[in-house]
């Protein structure tokens, strides 16, 4: 009977179709899970090492940003996938701790086989981990200090914090770097009906050129666009810029439907281009009689139309990016115009400066000086293009960060892994209230949580059993909950005293997508892959391929 059924089961799969059951399938996962997370254990930390990945088409990437490093590995494993997702969701979200949560999530799939190993059901460990993730989000909250959002020297640890990882300059390039985000992220915070804090990080653009050093990377007061002027003949350079948006092409429109002309004399010929030309010069005469002297349009502009709009002293930029639109909407206080007849004085937005600048061998337009602009630019710098790659890519975890705290009412916790193991240890003292087997799971979340501190040690060189104990033993007395690992100096130390914060909504979202990444794969005791073992995509019998 039992041979019967196992052969229905296998003459439903088609030929060459893999499959896992059982303990081996939670096997299989788990070693994938823990493989993702053992490739940028070693990046976590201000000593975290970097990794170099190389593409199919030779182009190199430098960085020890977790979520980048998960994205340009291509993996090809579905757990790998979700864990890769997992990095993706904590960068969307917060920004920053994409590393933390993949190592986290490791840990605890690790904890959890140990504990089948010992004859636990993955259900009651699952039921475990769900306690042990809501205890620790009360407990963050009880933990938090809320700080002033107007004081910048809160926001500026949390920003260095953030920054302390990435290898891109020294501390003086990145305190001005901090600087630049918290002013951008100020420029754009804006409040909703109800009062609520809203930060829209798409209107902080950050354009990049190769060339100078990071310590140039400024903060321009309104948009760059990577266009140049149209016309030769325009100005390259307009002060108190009254600027006309337009999504309409300055040109003259093909039919909609097939249509012929028939010129029979020279005359009419002559005629039919006096008349195009007069509908263009109309054109022109319209962006000249609104008051505007610097026009963006989504849409082409015709050659005739850029002769008068040069004779008219109009400067001009073409085929702009509609995000680009949307920017200069915000930051010069314009309206996106659909129609040139619609276009009025009241629709123009200004700023102090709109000028072509030669960057990197390429003209730029920028338009800079708005007066209290919603949109801002970070004009990137530095020495090669793997350089302000990971700038740009710093600059968005910061970004994050500094976000994530003034959204959240400035709510932050002692970062250096302090709070990772004041968690551990009240979890622990909370398994004992909730008995059980359940309990053994919840154990094994907070060493999964100790997996931070012990990461950080292990980064720094520093023995991380010792640095554990040091830190368990700190952290017994009121006194010394803020302790965690100071990798300058190769000890434990004062994270509140030595600035180190990190924002409280990162931490909150870092443990439950963590536990919920290693909930799903958990629940997984059979793998079916229709597709053949060489196949593209096709799911190897374990591991991660190339692992």
């Amino acid at each position: 009977m039992a041979e019967n059924q196992n052969l229905g089961q296998i003459m439903l799969l088609p030929e060459g179709a893999t499959r896992l059951l059982g303990r081996d399938a939670q096997r299989t996962n788990i070693a994938v899970a823990v493989a993702v997370a053992n490739v940028v254990k070693t990046t976590l930390g201000p000593k975290g090492m970097d990794k170099m990945l190389v593409s199919d088409l030779g182009d190199i990437v430098i960085t020890n940003d977790g979520a980048t490093i998960l994205e340009e590995m291509n993996v090809e494993h579905p757990v790998a996938k979700i864990m890769v997702n997992v990095a993706k969701s904590q960068d969307r979200e917060v920004g920053d701790g994409t590393t933390s949560v993949v190592v986290i999530a490791g840990n605890l799939l690790k904890g959890a086989d140990e504990l089948i190993e010992q004859g636990i059901h993955p259900t009651i460990i699952i039921r475990g981990y769900k306690m042990a993730a809501g205890r620790a989000d009360k407990l963050l909250a009880e933990s938090s200090k809320k700080a002033d959002v107007n004081d910048e020297s809160v926001l500026k640890k949390i920003a260095l914090v953030s920054l302390g990882s990435k290898n891109i300059g020294e501390r003086e390039t990145k305190e001005h770097l901090a600087k630049i985000v918290i002013d951008a992220v100020n420029a754009v915070t804006d409040k909703n009906q109800k009062g609520k804090t809203i930060i829209d990080r798409d209107y902080i653009k950050i354009e990049k050129k190769t060339g100078g050093s990071i310590a140039e990377t400024s903060l321009i007061s309104g948009v760059i666009i990577d266009k140049e002027v149209t016309h030769p003949s325009m100005p390259r350079f307009v002060e108190n810029g009254r600027i006309a948006l337009i999504d309409a092409a300055l040109e003259i429109e093909k039919t909609e439907t097939d249509a012929k002309i028939d010129i029979t004399s020279p005359e009419q010929l002559q005629g039919f281009l006096q008349q195009e030309e007069m509908m263009l010069k109309e054109m022109a005469e319209k962006i000249k009689n609104s008051g505007a002297n610097v026009l963006f349009t989504q849409k082409g502009i015709d050659d005739v139309a850029q002769h008068f709009l040069a004779k008219y002293g109009i400067m001009a930029v073409r085929r702009v990016k509609k995000s680009d639109m949307e920017k200069l909407a915000k930051a010069t206080s314009a309206k996106i115009v659909t129609s040139l007849d619609d276009l009025s004085k009241e629709d123009l937005g200004s700023a102090g400066v709109v000028e072509e600048r030669k960057v990197g061998g390429e003209e730029m337009v920028f338009v800079e000086d708005c007066k209290n602009p919603k949109s801002v630019s970070i004009f990137v710098r530095g020495g090669s293009q793997q350089v302000i790659d990971e700038v740009e890519r710093s600059l968005e975890d910061v970004l994050g960060s500094v976000t994530a705290t003034i959204e959240n009412n400035g709510m932050y916790v002692v970062g250096g892994g302090a709070i990772e193991i004041d968690l551990a240890d009240n979890l622990r003292q909370f398994s004992g209230e909730v008995g059980g087997r359940e309990q053994l799971a919840i154990q094994k979340f907070a060493d999964a949580l100790e997996s931070i501190p012990k990461t950080l040690a292990e980064t720094a060189g520093i023995d991380a059993i010792d640095t554990l104990v040091q830190l368990r033993n700190k952290h017994k007395s009121p006194d010394g909950k803020k302790f965690g690992v100071d990798i300058f100096k190769n000890t434990v130390g004062d994270m509140e005293a030595l600035g180190v914060l990190e924002p409280t909504k990162m931490k909150i979202q870092l443990i439950y997508s963590a536990s919920e990444a290693a909930e799903m794969i958990l629940r997984i005791d059979d793998i079916i892959s229709s597709r053949s073992k060489g196949a593209p995509g096709g799911m190897p019998p374990g591991g991660m391929e190339g692992d």
